[in-house]
């Protein structure tokens, strides 16, 4: 099962890259337009190898390509926008949950992708454990946020970042089966080389508005400290640049709605990480370490484990 080592290694490093995310939108980053125009932007890096491995896929199959990396930067623009809005541990998982439920019967659909028995049970298991971390219990408030949620002004907040982290699910899912069916028509490569040429041109409707202009010149400013930000973008987009690549070579490889659910291991790596960055390093960010909350995100772990040995066996 090729598929399947390939898609564990790059579900570690698109964990890397998430705690990245967490702590460069909490701590730097004023601008989900920004952020997003700078990584669709840098996906065009892979084109240095284009003379060796782009073909012409002709004229339908190109326009389907840069569709999807339309899809692509929409659903990591809905992301970046939801992490701006609500806590981003949760909103990841949010987003890595509901992926594999809209794209198990969007790939049963289009692509008439069948799956037996014990993967059904394998991404019930995965799905479950991504829940569980959804709906952990929150921490207790004080006075004033009792009193902010007393007149819902932190209900809107949250929920607004819960539907754009739905909205990003939808939109990955979408994007992930029909770069499935792309690979299918396509060589993999040269498929992947024209989703990156589409990202870039969805990100470049963002110079269209002024203020996103502006959000964009800010993150590129030479100005003291900017420099050590700018270099920490670089490598947190290159990483996610190869877990990306190794996630859709897997796609490629296998079945996309078991791909998808495999990225539960991918939060429970979150989880592992976050939680010992958080007793060891907690002023880079810090995670709520109570017992009832570290117990189930324990039992979501161990869920997560049992669907991902099912899929093994």
């Amino acid at each position: 099962m090729d598929w399947l080592i390939v898609a564990l290694v790059a579900y570690f490093i698109l964990a890397l890259a998430n705690l990245l995310d967490k702590f460069l939108v909490e701590k730097i980053l004023a601008s989900a337009r920004a952020y997003t125009f700078m990584a669709s932007v840098m996906g065009l890096l892979i084109f240095a190898i284009a003379p060796w491995f782009l073909n012409w896929p002709g004229w339908l199959n190109f326009f389907f390509n840069i569709f999807l990396g339309f899809l692509f930067s929409l659903a990591l623009f809905f992301l970046y926008a939801a992490l701006r809005k609500g806590e981003a541990s949760r909103v990841l998982v949010i987003v890595g949950g509901s992926t594999p439920l809209f794209s198990a019967p969007l790939a049963l659909i289009i692509l008439k992708d069948s799956l037996n028995f014990a993967q059904l049970l394998a991404i019930c298991f995965l799905i479950i454990g991504l829940f569980l971390l959804v709906f952990l219990p929150k921490a207790k408030k004080n006075f004033w946020e009792k009193l902010w949620q007393h007149w819902s002004i932190e209900n809107n907040f949250s929920q607004k970042a819960v539907y754009l982290a739905l909205l990003s699910g939808f939109v990955y899912a979408l994007f992930f089966v029909g770069s499935k069916f792309a690979y299918i028509e396509q060589d993999f490569l040269s498929a992947f080389l024209w989703t990156r040429l589409g990202a870039a041109l969805f990100a470049a409707f963002f110079l269209f508005s002024r203020k996103a202009r502006q959000e964009i010149i800010k993150l590129f400013r030479r100005k003291p400290g900017n420099s050590k930000k700018q270099l920490l973008l670089v490598f947190n987009q290159s990483l996610g640049a190869i877990g990306f690549i190794l996630q859709n070579y897997a796609i490629f490889l296998g079945p996309v709605a078991l791909v998808n659910a495999l990225q539960g291991v991918q939060y429970a790596w979150i989880i592992i990480l976050s939680t010992l960055i958080s007793i060891f390093a907690p002023k880079i960010f810090k995670e709520d370490l109570s017992k009832n909350i570290l117990l189930q995100k324990i039992l979501a772990v161990i869920i997560i484990s049992v669907g991902l040995y099912i899929l093994i066996i």
